[in-house]
């Protein structure tokens, strides 16, 4: 793999586009982003037309794989006819049935275009219907890059206060978050105890913390949340925006069998188009019929929700999680096997189709990771594997054991040669 058109291409992009990346993270790929022309199923192809197995999966939605012909078709043939038209489609409402017959607590959805701003919405909610301000978080996770949650991403930063996280934003809104520890019991049941008099509305969570490692939560600590929030009058939302739809049909409340108030979806539940959506208690959504303000040009556009309605139907069949289960066990065995023996011990932590590279003794967090896996980004880059800076991997339906057996190859002649 030469590497060097999208060497070239990121330089040229570099020259119009802000860091040369339409999202800031893809900056940190190794040694460069590669610049793709194609992408089907597992595989992408670069501008030279060489072809690499992708573990990146566009960060997260494409659970079915690039270009899986039931998405596209459905897409196609609703672009053909309509784009966007800014009055009611019947796909609106047909594509909201097919996720609200997904998810367990699913009553009532908002139509949404990324998972930043169904996070604001679902806070919005929570607000209005508490009469309160604040939202308890926990540290490390990431909830979107708005100003008002993007904080608290360290492991240190769990000490209540948030701690800023980019330059340039607004210290007035981060009073209004309560920063807790993931998993931990006795902190959280403290801090609920004291939820009106600290004003707090929501707890906002990421069951599996997916942009913090990895971290399937304790039975005692969702039974804790869901139970202290209804004591103490807090609303809990899910943030699913990565795990829902990849970890199971219903996603956390599914899996783990403690049901949300509200939960956040986006990525995967559009089969690799841009939707997102606010799912949950009829009561808390229906909000916006008396007073809340919820508004978007794009929200639920035709295109997006054929993607939606169509990716629905593919997940209904117990098959493609019988398929990510195996195919996502098969890589952590191999893989996983492969690194525990390298030459700086690390492992794979791993919630149904989602893993994550994890360095012993060191640290993983959104930004990147760790131990040796900065050199093993490009290494495997060069060999024709692609893999994301911060140590996440995604699997689909559509990676084979011919796959996993080539990218298993490749890692032994990296790790050998570092």
């Amino acid at each position: 793999m030469g590497l060097e058109s999208s060497r070239i291409a990121f330089e040229r992009a570099r020259r119009s586009v802000g860091a040369g990346v339409g999202s800031g993270l893809r900056a940190a790929m190794q040694p460069h982003p590669l610049f793709v022309s194609e992408a089907r199923g597992a595989h992408v192809w670069d501008l030279d037309g060489d072809r690499y197995i992708d573990y990146v999966m566009a960060w997260g939605p494409l659970v079915l794989g690039h270009s899986d012909p039931r998405i596209m078709d459905a897409v196609l043939d609703v672009a053909g006819r309509m784009q966007i038209v800014g009055t009611g489609h019947v796909l609106e409402y047909a594509a909201a049935e097919a996720v609200l017959e997904s998810v367990p607590h699913g009553e009532r959805l908002l139509w949404s275009n990324t998972g930043t701003e169904a996070v604001q919405i679902a806070l919005r909610l929570a607000r209005a219907a508490t009469g309160r301000r604040r939202v308890v978080k926990f540290a490390k996770s990431y909830h979107g890059w708005h100003d008002t949650v993007y904080a608290g991403l360290s492991d240190t930063d769990c000490g209540e206060v948030a701690a800023p996280a980019s330059r340039g934003q607004s210290p007035s809104v981060l009073d209004d978050l309560v920063v807790a520890r993931f998993n931990d019991v006795e902190m959280i049941e403290r801090i609920l105890a004291e939820a009106a008099e600290r004003d707090i509305a929501a707890v906002l969570v990421d069951p599996i913390m997916s942009n913090a490692g990895v971290e399937a939560p304790s039975q005692d600590f969702l039974q804790t949340l869901r139970s202290r929030c209804d004591q103490h009058g807090v609303v809990l939302i899910y943030d699913e925006v990565i795990a829902g739809f990849r970890i199971a049909r219903g996603g956390a409340a599914e899996l783990f069998g403690v049901r949300p108030d509200l939960s956040v979806f986006g990525k995967a539940m559009a089969g690799g188009f841009t939707q997102s959506a606010v799912v949950g208690r009829a009561d808390l959504i229906d909000q916006v019929t008396d007073g809340v303000v919820h508004a978007g040009t794009f929200n639920g556009n035709p295109v997006a929700l054929a993607a939606v309605k169509a990716t629905m139907e593919v997940l209904a069949d117990p098959a493609v999680y019988q398929t990510l289960e195996s195919v996502s066990a098969q890589f952590e065995v191999a893989i996983g096997g492969l690194l525990a023996s390298g030459p700086r011990a690390a492992r794979l932590q791993r919630v149904g189709s989602l893993l994550q590279f994890v360095p012993d003794l060191e640290a993983t967090s959104l930004h990147g990771t760790g131990g040796l896996w900065s050199q093993i980004l490009g290494g495997m880059l060069a060999s024709g594997v692609m893999f994301m800076p911060s140590g996440k991997i995604f699997l689909s339906t559509a990676h084979r054991q011919a796959d996993i057996d080539t990218t298993a190859d490749a890692l032994e002649k990296v790790l050998r040669q570092l």
